[in-house]
């Protein structure tokens, strides 16, 4: 709970009780820093790896607006990552209340209040990368996501900064294109969680992983490539944004530098010193058509707003990744 709020005011996380916004919640455990903990009230009760962490003010997600309303609490700034994730849910309805309006509701709240914010967008925004992975911001009403998910995130990003061309925007408010986020804390995600994550429960079953076949001409199995990136160094980034604090503005949040699926599942038996034993198998023909075979973060602008901490490398991050499920069991 907010002891003296007055005085010490809380940072409000949406998605708390997922993998960013815990591991958001934690270092603000460690950092002394308040929070209000916004999530479905039954997330913060059913997920093993949430014990010993202190969610402070536990909110309902379907009543934060008439809660912030009827309490006025001390925000010192909102940092929301709360949405819908599943980039294969196809209810556009869903998706435009979950990702567009509620995103809007907290933009227009934190303008009124004056309160800093910063939000989570999506790397799903630049499709297959036809017209490149630069987060300069004139580009972004040329983009193409391939599902609803990213279209949902990609209509936000466009509203924000239509009102801050109306004048209409926070004190400080900065959104963040993540890539492929990965680390501990992702179990309940089911059949979203990372590669690592689904590699480890295989081997740990079996001794071998499953990774999918490539479809497309000029790329082998397994050579698909995505930009990964360690929770940890997204928490590091989420803070920065908010201390600086960054003025404004949307931007990539990933390494810079693309690897394969391949380089990811063989750190997963290196990190278990394990053999190699890998199986292709085929892509579901759902996902063929939404499944993006390449992507990759150009880092520079986040780098000239003053962010300098280097990223975690893939070999680093898989190894504490996996030393960490070891350690649970």
């Amino acid at each position: 709970m907010i002891s003296n709020p007055a005085k010490n005011p809380s940072i409000l996380v949406t998605g708390a009780a997922g993998l960013i916004g815990w591991q958001f919640v934690r270092s603000c455990n460690q950092l002394g820093i308040p929070v209000i903990s916004v999530d479905h009230p039954e997330h913060f009760e059913t997920r093993s790896e949430h014990q010993n962490t202190d969610f402070g003010t536990k909110i309902d997600r379907e009543k934060l607006i008439s809660w912030l309303e009827a309490n006025s609490p001390e925000i010192s700034a909102v940092v929301h990552l709360g949405a819908c994730t599943d980039t294969t849910e196809l209810d556009e309805e869903y998706l435009k209340k979950m990702n567009l309006e509620y995103s809007q509701n907290l933009w227009n709240y934190c303008t009124e209040k004056k309160i800093p914010f910063v939000y989570a967008s999506s790397a799903a925004t630049y499709g297959e990368g036809e017209n490149g992975y630069t987060d300069d911001e004139a580009q972004f009403s040329k983009l193409k996501p391939l599902n609803p998910y990213g279209e949902s995130k990609r209509l936000f990003d466009i509203w924000a900064l239509d009102q801050e061309r109306q004048g209409k925007s926070p004190p400080a408010w900065s959104g963040f294109k993540f890539f492929n986020v990965y680390g501990f804390g992702e179990t309940h995600k089911g059949s979203m969680a990372s590669v690592i994550l689904h590699a480890y429960n295989q081997i740990k079953k079996s001794g071998g992983a499953k990774l999918f076949r490539s479809h497309r001409e000029g790329i082998a199995h397994g050579e698909q490539k995505r930009d990964f990136i360690l929770v940890q160094d997204v928490v590091d980034v989420l803070h920065f944004a908010r201390t600086k604090p960054i003025q404004r503005g949307i931007y990539n949040l990933g390494t810079g530098q693309a690897r394969t699926f391949l380089d990811l599942v063989r750190n997963v038996f290196k990190a278990l010193n394990l053999p190699e034993r890998i199986e292709f198998i085929d892509t579901p023909e759902h996902l063929r058509a939404r499944y993006q075979y390449f992507t990759q973060a150009e880092m520079a602008r986040l780098r000239q707003a003053g962010y300098t901490k280097p990223f975690t490398s893939l070999e680093d991050g898989v190894r504490k990744y996996v030393a960490e499920l070891v350690k649970q069991g």
